[in-house]
């Protein structure tokens, strides 16, 4: 089973590529966002997924071990094949998707062409519980801290994405946003978090 190949973009195409590897062409299918990150003229390595089926074998490459986690971790939930997988992880960065998984946004995946209102619900309550980004997250700003630390950064999160979101901002935007405030201040109060967040976002928007 290949796990990974290294070899020199032979042409880009429509949902994948070309992968020449010591005069062999590999057609991998990527995500839109894997291509956009290929080095031109340059070697490149990607991480494969290989699927096997009676009619055909299909090669999905990925630039990272966390994309291709994704990927089976999304193709894993009834309704999503590899191409709707695919499409979701050409539409969403793998932040936007585990924050709109952890927070519930629904409405993130419904933007990715081929995902209707019940896909995406199905999506977002099937995965809720792999996702574990709050919990990773909590961590990653507290790598030797308490459960009562993570707890509470935990809750502040929590409580700044649902003011921000009243305000206005969907779920995985102000999800994202605020956690990357609370990772950089890690002292912050609820009200930091929100006002230190909404200034950010004014930056963005602006």
């Amino acid at each position: 089973m290949i796990g990974k190949l290294t070899g020199f973009v032979g042409g880009i195409f429509d949902g994948f590529i070309f992968l020449n590897v010591n005069g062999v062409g590999y057609r991998v299918f990527c995500s839109t966002k894997t291509v956009a990150s290929l080095p031109k003229g340059e070697s490149v390595s990607l991480f494969i997924e290989t699927q096997v089926r009676e009619d055909h074998i299909h090669l999905f490459g990925f630039a990272s071990l966390s994309e291709q986690e994704v990927f089976n971790t999304l193709t894993g939930v009834q309704g999503v094949g590899a191409k709707v997988g695919m499409a979701i992880l050409s539409s969403l960065g793998l932040n936007e998707i585990s924050m709109a998984v952890a927070t519930g946004d629904n409405k993130a995946f419904t933007r990715v062409s081929g995902i209707g209102p019940k896909l995406a619900t199905r999506i977002v309550t099937e995965l809720k519980g792999k996702a574990g980004l709050l919990t990773a997250d909590m961590m990653e700003m507290n790598p030797v801290g308490a459960a009562t630390s993570v707890a509470t950064d935990s809750r502040i999160l929590q409580d700044s994405i649902s003011a921000l979101v009243n305000l206005g901002y969907s779920r995985t935007e102000a999800g994202i946003k605020a956690s990357e405030t609370l990772k950089l201040n890690p002292e912050a109060t609820l009200s930091d978090v929100i006002r230190l967040t909404l200034k950010e976002m004014g930056k963005v928007n602006g």
